[in-house]
């Protein structure tokens, strides 16, 4: 692939929610677009560059080529260094305080004689101030939902259920007295899903819960973005995906990221992770000396006990069988998705030339 000179490179402003389980994605998504010669600007919290530069080193962000770190301001009172933020007082921060630190960003890079100009947006589903943002700036933005898409219409069904009185719950008893195992009728392209099959944030007592507006109320505005990107690919959420499609018809399904980035050119910048903990590399060591189909992967953000259910159902019987041949028989079919010609990899480059080259 040939150079472009920076002047003429289409710029990409890349801002992820402030969490791990939402940096990593985005970064597998920049790199991505920064194969397809995009300059990229990837915007972490104060709070997390500080992190990223204590588990990386502070030379580790430095020159790498068309690629750069800049931040905005939480909004949250300064911390312990190396405390984990409270999730709802930083989710509540964000949508209030980012819009203005973050226009004040991209002006200084429009000003900036060492970058192209920005061409476009790319926000986490749950940083609605990019699309605020794009509106006045005049340039094409994305929604990047991290997850998966049944999560994204499980959210999108917060104030629907909070309207037909399902939720919030009247006292702590419906965690025990059968509640969370009740059918919940109506959700387009999920039939038998029960309370505790939706996102966890619906299991609460106070109506003004935070997160459960936070989450709703963020999952409806990516409906007003001109896009939206989904890290699954299509046999795997067919008909959620259909459903969200009828009411939204512009979106791209370019996952898992992972499988789509190994077509990411082998370079220094390829190996670089955006950890915000210290890396302990011997787990993947240990994976090298596995045989190949041998280790089943388990979700970032699972609990123990679930861990430790789950590796016990997996590999006892009959059942633990079925399900680690269908484990293989998904990957298969995700390996499949990502490769050259496959859905997610033709929706990828769909992507970039439908919604940030508009």
């Amino acid at each position: 692939m040939g150079s472009i000179k920076a002047t003429t490179k289409p710029h990409a402003v890349c801002v992820p929610y402030p969490s791990q389980g939402h940096v990593t994605p985005m970064m597998q998504l920049a790199k991505l677009l920064h194969s397809k010669s995009f300059h990229i600007t990837f915007v972490n919290t104060e709070f997390n560059h500080r992190r990223l530069i204590r588990s990386k080193g502070p030379d580790a962000l430095k020159d790498l080529p068309d690629f750069r770190f800049e931040t905005i301001p939480d909004g949250l009172p300064s911390s312990d260094r190396d405390a984990t933020q409270d999730v709802r007082a930083l989710s509540d921060s964000t949508r209030k305080n980012c819009l203005v630190p973050f226009l004040e960003l991209v002006g200084k890079l429009n000003s900036s004689a060492d970058v192209p100009p920005v061409s476009c947006i790319v926000s986490d589903g749950v940083m609605s101030f990019g699309i605020k943002a794009a509106e006045i700036l005049g340039i094409p933005e994305v929604q990047f939902w991290t997850t998966s898409a049944c999560g994204f219409m499980g959210y999108l069904q917060f104030d629907q259920l909070a309207k037909r009185g399902l939720v919030a719950f009247k006292d702590e008893k419906f965690f025990s007295d059968g509640t969370l195992d009740k059918i919940v009728e109506g959700i387009p392209g999920m039939s038998n899903i029960r309370f505790k099959d939706l996102p966890s944030y619906i299991r609460t007592t106070d109506p003004n819960d935070i997160m459960f507006d936070f989450m709703g109320s963020e999952a409806q505005k990516c409906l007003t973005s001109p896009a939206i990107i989904f890290n699954t690919f299509d046999q795997l959420e067919h008909q959620v995906l259909q459903a969200i499609a009828s009411k939204f018809p512009n979106i791209y399904t370019i996952g898992p990221l992972p499988l789509l980035s190994r077509h990411v050119p082998e370079s220094d910048f390829k190996s670089f992770t955006s950890s915000l903990w210290k890396e302990d590399s011997e787990c993947l060591r240990w994976l090298d000396r596995q045989e190949p189909n041998s280790v089943v992967y388990v979700n970032y953000d699972v609990k123990r006990g679930d861990i430790e259910n789950l590796v016990k159902e997996m590999m006892e019987g009959e059942e633990g069988k079925k399900m680690r041949e269908n484990a293989l028989e998904w990957k298969k079919k995700a390996v499949a998705a990502t490769d050259i010609g496959g859905e997610s990899y033709s929706n990828f480059d769909k992507f970039i030339k439908e919604a940030l080259h508009h």
